[in-house]
Formats: C-alpha cells, sequence, structure tokens
C-alpha cells in the first residue's frame, strides 16, 4: 500500500469517526414543514412618519421578539430577511389566527384627555385646524379625545392580576418610567379639576385606535394633585386571556411600523413526521437499489463503491447536523436525491479505468485504476461545480424551503467528492494491491468491458453523419411542450399568485361536489376544491385571512365531520408576484452562469450546445407539467434548477471526452471524435441514471403528495437530460463549428485554390 493510500484511508477514517459521533450524539434541525407548525413572513410597512428601513425592521423585530417568547412557543425563531421583511417561525403553532393576532397589532397604546361626549357623527372636535379622536368608550358613548398626552412607549411594565378584593376581576397593571410617571399625574389632576360624574373627569386609554378603558378619577384625588406618579390599573371586564394579551401588547412596546402578514405556511406534525417516514423509506430502498445495481455492474469494486455510497450518507447527515442546517422537506428530498447522484464519480472512474484495461490488457490493476482516477478527475470537478452553482443560485434567488434544498444539495455534492475521491480510492487501491483481485478479471468488475460497451464496440453506430436531423427531433419535442403550455397553460401554484392553499383532512369523506355546495353557503362560492381520496381535501381561494380559515374549516365539518387541517399557505400578491419575477431571474442567471462557466472551460461552441441542451430540457420539463396538469410551485422550481444542473453534468462529461480525444489527434474531423466521445461515455450515462431514477421511482411512490411532483419534475428531467446531452448539446455544437469554420467563398473571387475540393472538418472524411 503505497503512502498516498495510507493517507487517504486515515483521513477517510477520521472524517468517519467524526461523522459517527456527530451522528450519535446531535439531533438534527428540522424545519416546520417537517416538525409541523407556523411560518410568517412580515412586511414592515412604511408610515407616515417612519421609513420602514432596515434599522426600523430591527427594532420591529425586537418587540416581535417579546411578544412570541410571551407566547410561550417552543424554540421561536425570527430573523430579519432583507430591508423590510422579519421570518417568524413557531414550531407546533396549528392555528395562527392568536398568534397573528397579538404578533401582527400595532400595539399602539396612547392617553387622552377627555373633552367630553360627542354628538353621533362628528368626526372632529370643534376647534378649527385640531385633528382630534371621536372614539365609543366600553359601553358605546362617543368620547371627544383631545390630543395624545402619554404614549406605550412610557410604560415600563404591565401585568395582568385577578383583583378579587374590589370585584374587578382581571386587571392590567401599568408600571410607568420616570418622566411619563410625572405626565401621568398633570393628566389626572387636570381630569380631577372636573366634578365628579363629568365625563371630563375621566383619562381614555386607547389601543390602536379603540377606547380599552376610560375610568373616572377617584373623588379623593385633588384638582390638580393627581394619582401617583409610579403606575395605574386598566379595568375593563376582560377575561384572563384579554388580560394576558393586553399586557403581553403594551409590555412588548409599540411597532415602530405597521407589519402585513405576506406569507403563511403551516403543516400539521402528521404530515410532517410523514413526510419524513417517507423519505427514510425512499431513501433506504433507492440506496440499496443503487448499492446493488453497481455492485452488479463493477462486482467488487462496485461493492466497495457501495460502501464509500454508506460513508457518504453518513458524513452529509452529520455535516447538515453538525453546521445547524434546518433540515426542510425540499431539503429532505435533496438528499436522498443526492445519494443517487453521488455513484456519478465513481462510474466515471471505473469506466475510465475499463477503458484502460481495454486499450492495455497487460496492465496492471491497479496502474489501471490510477488513471481512470487521473483522467476521471476533470469531468467529475467540472460536473460537480455546475450542481454547485445550480444549488448556489436556489440558495441566493430562492425563499423559505427551496433555500435549504440548495444547502442540502451543496453540502451533499461536496461530501459526494470526498466519499469518491477519498474513501472509494481508498478501498480500490487497497483492494487492486491484492493479486486474488487482480488475477480474476471477473472478480474485480473493472478489468473486463461491460455489456453496454462491447455492445457499442460491435455496432459501432454512425450517430453523426446528419446530426440536424437529431436537432430537427429535439425541436419536435420542444414544439409538443410549448403547444401544451399555450394549450393547457401553466398552472402556478399559490406561491407564484397569491392566495391561499389549505388541506383537511375529514373523518367522513367528502365528494367534491357536495365540499363545492358547502363552502359555497357558506360564502366561499369562488374557492377551487379538489379531494385526495381519505377525506383529504384541498381548497384554493384568493384573499383569505385566519377568521376567514376557521370558518371555512367550520363550514367543511358540517358534511365531513372532525375536520383537521393538514397543511396551509397563505401568499399576499405582492409577494407572489415578487417570488415570480425571481423564478423567472433564477432561470435566466442559471442560464447565463452555466454559458459563462462552460465557455471559460470549452470552446464556446460546446458551451452554446449545452445551454440549448439545458433550455430544452426546461421547456418540456414545464410543457410536460402543463400537459399532465401539475402545479408549478417553489418546489417544482428547486426541481427545475437540479435538472439544469443534471443536463449540464451531463454535457459536461460528453464535451470533456471530446476535448480530450481532439486535443490527440487534431486532424481527425470532428464529427468523428464527437461519435467516439458519446460511445464511450454512453455506460457512465447510462448507470448514473440508472442510479439517479432508483431514488426517484421510490420518492415518487413512497413520497406522497409532497413529494410527488418533485419527484416527476426530476425523473422527466433525468430522462430528457439524458437525451439532450447526446442528440442535442453535441449536434448543436457540430452545427455551429461548421457555420464558423467554413466560410462560404468570397464572391467575385476565383482561383484553383477555392475551386480546389476542401476538407469537412464535420464530415468523415468525405469530400465536397
Amino acid at each position: 500500500m503505497t503512502r498516498a493510500t495510507t493517507v487517504r484511508a486515515v483521513l477517510a477514517v477520521a472524517v468517519l469517526l467524526v461523522s459517527v459521533y456527530i451522528t450519535l450524539t446531535m439531533s438534527p434541525r428540522l424545519g416546520l414543514d417537517l416538525q409541523g407548525g407556523t411560518r410568517m413572513v412580515l412586511q414592515a410597512k412604511d408610515s407616515a412618519t417612519v421609513e420602514a428601513d432596515r434599522e426600523t425592521t430591527d427594532r420591529t423585530l425586537e418587540v416581535l421578539r417579546q411578544r412570541v417568547d410571551s407566547l410561550g412557543v417552543a424554540e421561536p425563531v425570527l430573523t430579519r430577511s432583507g430591508e423590510d421583511r422579519i421570518i417568524v417561525e413557531l414550531p407546533d403553532v396549528q392555528d395562527p389566527r392568536q398568534a397573528a393576532a397579538v404578533i401582527g397589532r400595532t400595539a399602539q397604546l396612547s392617553f387622552h384627555e377627555v373633552l367630553g361626549a360627542a354628538p353621533p357623527g362628528t368626526d372632529t372636535a370643534p376647534e378649527a385646524g385640531e385633528k382630534r379622536l371621536i372614539l365609543p368608550d366600553e359601553q358605546g358613548t362617543q368620547l371627544d379625545l383631545g390630543p395624545v398626552r402619554l404614549s406605550g412607549a412610557g410604560v415600563k411594565d404591565a401585568t395582568a392580576f385577578f383583583e378579587a378584593q374590589q370585584a374587578a376581576g382581571w386587571t392590567v397593571k401599568l408600571d410607568f418610567h420616570k418622566d411619563a410617571g410625572k405626565d401621568w399625574t398633570k393628566l389626572t389632576g387636570e381630569a380631577a379639576c372636573h366634578p365628579a360624574g363629568d365625563e371630563r373627569r375621566r383619562v381614555a386609554i386607547v389601543l390602536d385606535e379603540k377606547v380599552i378603558s376610560s375610568p373616572q378619577v377617584d373623588p379623593s384625588v385633588g384638582c390638580q394633585a393627581g394619582l401617583p406618579s409610579g403606575g395605574t390599573q386598566i379595568t375593563g371586564s376582560f377575561t384572563a386571556k384579554e388580560a394576558r394579551d393586553l399586557a403581553l401588547l403594551i409590555k412588548g412596546g409599540a411597532l415602530p411600523v405597521p407589519v402585513e402578514i405576506v406569507e403563511q405556511r403551516t403543516v400539521g406534525p402528521t404530515l410532517g413526521a410523514a413526510a419524513i417516514d417517507a423519505s427514510a423509506q425512499a431513501a433506504l430502498i433507492g440506496a440499496a437499489a443503487t448499492a446493488l445495481f453497481i455492485t452488479f455492474v463493477y462486482r467488487l469494486f462496485g461493492a466497495l463503491a457501495a460502501v464509500a455510497l454508506a460513508a457518504y450518507g453518513v458524513i452529509s447527515y452529520a455535516a447538515l447536523v453538525g453546521l445547524g442546517v434546518t433540515l426542510t422537506l425540499p431539503g429532505l428530498a435533496g438528499f436522498v436525491l443526492a445519494i443517487g447522484m453521488a455513484v456519478d464519480a465513481n462510474v466515471l472512474v471505473f469506466e475510465r479505468a475499463r477503458e484502460e484495461c481495454q486499450d492495455r490488457p497487460t496492465r496492471s490493476l491497479r496502474s489501471a485504476l490510477t488513471t481512470g482516477f487521473q483522467k476521471a478527475f476533470s469531468a467529475v470537478a467540472d460536473s460537480n461545480i455546475t450542481t454547485l452553482l445550480a444549488a448556489g443560485l436556489l440558495f441566493f434567488l430562492g425563499s423559505g424551503p427551496v433555500k435549504g434544498f440548495g444547502v442540502t444539495l451543496a453540502i451533499g455534492v461536496i461530501a459526494s467528492m470526498f466519499s469518491a475521491l477519498v474513501i472509494a480510492r481508498a478501498l480500490t487501491e487497497i483492494a487492486a494491491g491484492s493479486r486474488f483481485v487482480s488475477d480474476y478479471r471477473g472478480v474485480n468488475g473493472i478489468a473486463r468491458p461491460g455489456s453496454v460497451r462491447t455492445w457499442l464496440t460491435r455496432k459501432d453506430p454512425q450517430l453523426f453523419r446528419k446530426p440536424v436531423q437529431w436537432l430537427v427531433i429535439s425541436t419536435v419535442l420542444v414544439a409538443v411542450a410549448v403547444a401544451g403550455i399555450v394549450v393547457r397553460g401553466v398552472d402556478l401554484g399559490v406561491e407564484f399568485t397569491g392566495g391561499r392553499l389549505v388541506e383537511y383532512s375529514t373523518s367522513r369523506p367528502v365528494d367534491v361536489e357536495t365540499a363545492r355546495s358547502t363552502l359555497a353557503d357558506a360564502g366561499f362560492g369562488d374557492a377551487e376544491i379538489t379531494t385526495a381520496g381519505d377525506g383529504d381535501i384541498s381548497v384554493r381561494t384568493g384573499k383569505l385571512d385566519n377568521d376567514g380559515e376557521y370558518a371555512l374549516r367550520t363550514a367543511l365539518a358540517t358534511e365531513g365531520g372532525e375536520t383537521t387541517k393538514v397543511r396551509d399557505e397563505l401568499i399576499g400578491p405582492s409577494l407572489g408576484d415578487e417570488l415570480r419575477r425571481n423564478a423567472l431571474i433564477a432561470l435566466g442567471v442559471a442560464v447565463l452562469v452555466q454559458l459563462a462557466y462552460l465557455a471559460v472551460r470549452f470552446r464556446w461552441t460546446f458551451a452554446v450546445g449545452s445551454v440549448i441542451a439545458m433550455v430544452h430540457d426546461v421547456v418540456i420539463v414545464v410543457g410536460a407539467f402543463a400537459w399532465l396538469g401539475r402545479p408549478v410551485d417553489g418546489i417544482f422550481l428547486a426541481a427545475l434548477l437540479t435538472v439544469i444542473g443534471y443536463s449540464v453534468n451531463d454535457s459536461v462529461v460528453v464535451f470533456d471526452r471530446v476535448r480530450e480525444l481532439w486535443a490527440g489527434n487534431r486532424k481527425t474531423p470532428l464529427a468523428t471524435v464527437a461519435r467516439r466521445a458519446v460511445l464511450q461515455t454512453v455506460p457512465r450515462t447510462v448507470n448514473t441514471g440508472m442510479g439517479a431514477l432508483f431514488i426517484l421511482v421510490a420518492l415518487a411512490v413512497l413520497g406522497g403528495d409532497s413529494l410527488a411532483d418533485f419527484a416527476l419534475a426530476l425523473l422527466i428531467g433525468i430522462v430528457v437530460g439524458t437525451w439532450s446531452s447526446v442528440f442535442t448539446a453535441v449536434p448543436g455544437a457540430l452545427v455551429l463549428e461548421r457555420t464558423t469554420t467554413a466560410p462560404p467563398p468570397v464572391p467575385g473571387k476565383s482561383s484553383r485554390r477555392a475551386r480546389a475540393p476542401r476538407r469537412d472538418p464535420l464530415d468523415n472524411g468525405a469530400r465536397v
């Protein structure tokens, strides 16, 4: 065993030990879509006097944090997003009405002098030029209130308690800051100058332009003397909950600016648990099928790659846990998907090693394996970098759970490279040093060509004699997809259109017509209703607040019995427009970034061919979803960007081989080089695609509705991407090479040299 192999083995063992320790001692941080709860995105709005900048948003965040902490929610998460948005995550909160009522209220508390009773319909006090409030008191009497004399910012503390001795019931006690206490004494002293029973002897306590209490100043208080500056009590026939909520709002303080709920997602704990179980089953079954497949194809070395694959799973999971990454449902799906894609590097190496053994049968197994790792490195690096670019776009341009998918995918890519280039290499090099493994070609798995390579060598199909024909087929496929987009339309999800999507589980099955009639009678006639069997009903509406959702659920319960909310997504129209715009930006940036990277690493014609194939794949996947009537949402966007990465990955492997072969013999026509490159890389394409398909089929079958569309989009994308990397990207590059390297003769000039037959670099030796 060489020193390099020893170093790799020691490094692999060290990383695995650390990963196992983290796995056994730390728990993953689950997103709300897996553990259940409510996620809100609040938008700070400009007020007349305050601009919602970053500093104001930070102050608003601190006020909201005090309110959320007082709600008693376990491990809430509040973070600022951008200049004027705040993300609030409340685990285990299934009914967001109470949380939204407490969190979203501006809590503008103020104390006013009462100028007297106001005539009905009066909007302002008689004094010209001074705006005053006309508000009803607790009994409905219209009060004419003077300007604000004391704001809620002067309140130091607020507590709710039950006052039994004076029969006041639940009461809120206020403690003032020093200066505010003086203002309170002055305000009550002025009110005490009016006779007992006079409306002007009252002090109005107003919360969000509603009089919550307007007590008379006690007769024992003398004129200008006022109440002590230490504090006061608010009475108002409160219930225990009302008193506690009021104390919470006052103690938390007023929000610097109003906030609006632009996004709200609620996931039931049963749905999250089912998603975890389904993903775990899909991971186990898919990984087992992938391991059996590569063991069957590559024998002993395939089994060692399966061991490295298991190590990859442990390392990537430990990285997610150790870095504190929040594992969301798309992220979990990305983790499962990366298991299937992790075999790609091993397949690339083993196929290159097979080529070395086939070209030079007498060379040692260890030498062939080392050469395979060396020659496959550039393709492995380029393909993984393109996937990392897609993951970066998901993180920076995605939102919510899609960001988690980007992080998970990036960690998976890095972990897969380590498992392939360090762990798998150490294991296979140790095995290759064994005389038994080296002598028995049927055991090691790479000393003999595979069945796919043998068949291609025997048939030697002439693929690119007429590359335009392949482009015509691809154009027809794109035309069918575009027809679906035009005829059927794209069903944009609530995330891109705004509105509300709620899924319920009922104890009694309810058909669509009954549910539609019931909800129409309750005032929800515009709701779109679908059923998924087993008592699951999906309701999609336009603008619907939390009280409306509660009324909708109550109406549905009249027919369905016990009705449980499984999932709830609310997206404001402005946020929907923004997310839709960001999705288009993400796709555009993905195309440009991949084009720039490929242009630097390869010829520009290869880069354009790869991008043409990428756009071809995107259009077909979107068109397929249009024909199938499946929704296009944020999860679909994550799948689509992953398809982009996979498509470019495949094209990179092919063009990397084209570059290598052409560099060795520039005199060989490019069409011949491209044909050889494709035939040499087809075994890798087939084997890698099969590994990913095992995982995706398991996700599609076992993942349920939550992951079915994600898996379906990737299944279509991988099949189409495999086709396009060979029959769209390569023919496109060949046509571009022909048009740029074979300019037409200059008109008006003729010479023997110009009329002589010339060599077409794209033809297989033909003369034109």
